[in-house]
């Protein structure tokens, strides 16, 4: 199975760290975010990583290199000055993802889930990983009732960034998008989430829930409080 890591973000919430590095960059427990991915990826088998890039995207290939670090192929797509928002990068990195489920890795998280718990396979056209609210996001995301994510209901979880998706879900984007502002654009940008929430209705999304450690790292002090926690762990 290929993975995407959506790394195209601007960063915004992180400055003035993000000014001269883009988030997925910067630097926790003595190494590059993204490169905790990428370690996790490559235990899961996984052997090619599309890696989708806007701010500094110059940056990555020369901090990563081609990925043969860490037994993996890196392809890199550059959206350009404004990035595509999840939906656009998903469909955008389809000639690089092929026909098959694909792992979707979010670029500024941190998480100790062990991606080879993921499904090799999947009926549905997604399936979610939700872990508890955080305290920014009390509100949570989706509800998850058995093995079914929903959009509506009790009992909130939150989307960590983290799922294996199929590319039929993709395929009525423009339908479900309508004329949202970027629909129209070359190449289109639109949000993922409500293609997710479209599926969730015709019962087409599985889903599990995540107990273990994982972060949002949204804002400097969170990065700050992750790097201090990574390196006591191990000292």
């Amino acid at each position: 199975m290929k993975a995407l890591i959506l790394a195209a973000g601007l960063g915004e919430r992180m400055r003035p760290l993000t000014d001269v590095t883009p988030k997925p960059l910067l630097q926790v427990g003595g190494k590059p975010l993204i490169c905790w991915h990428l370690e996790n990826l490559a235990a899961a088998g996984v052997r090619e990583v599309v890696v989708n890039t806007s701010w500094l995207a110059g940056q990555f290939p020369a901090v990563l290199g081609d990925g043969q670090h860490w037994g993996l192929r890196l392809t890199f797509i550059h959206e350009g000055p404004v990035p595509l928002e999840t939906g656009g990068a998903l469909l955008n990195a389809m000639p690089w993802l092929g026909a098959g489920p694909f792992i979707g890795i979010n670029g500024d998280i941190w998480t100790d889930y062990d991606v080879r718990r993921l499904p090799a396979g999947i009926d549905d056209v997604a399936h979610l990983v939700l872990v508890d609210n955080p305290p920014q996001h009390v509100a949570g995301d989706f509800v998850l009732r058995g093995d079914r994510v929903e959009s509506e209901g009790d009992a909130r979880l939150t989307f960590s960034g983290i799922g294996v998706y199929r590319p039929e879900l993709l395929d009525n984007w423009r339908s479900v998008i309508g004329t949202a502002a970027g629909a129209e654009a070359s190449p289109p940008r639109f949000r993922l989430a409500p293609l997710l929430r479209d599926a969730m209705r015709r019962g087409a999304v599985s889903g599990e829930h995540f107990a273990g450690k994982w972060t949002d790292v949204g804002t400097p002090q969170r990065l700050a409080e992750l790097d201090q926690a990574l390196r006591r762990a191990h000292e």
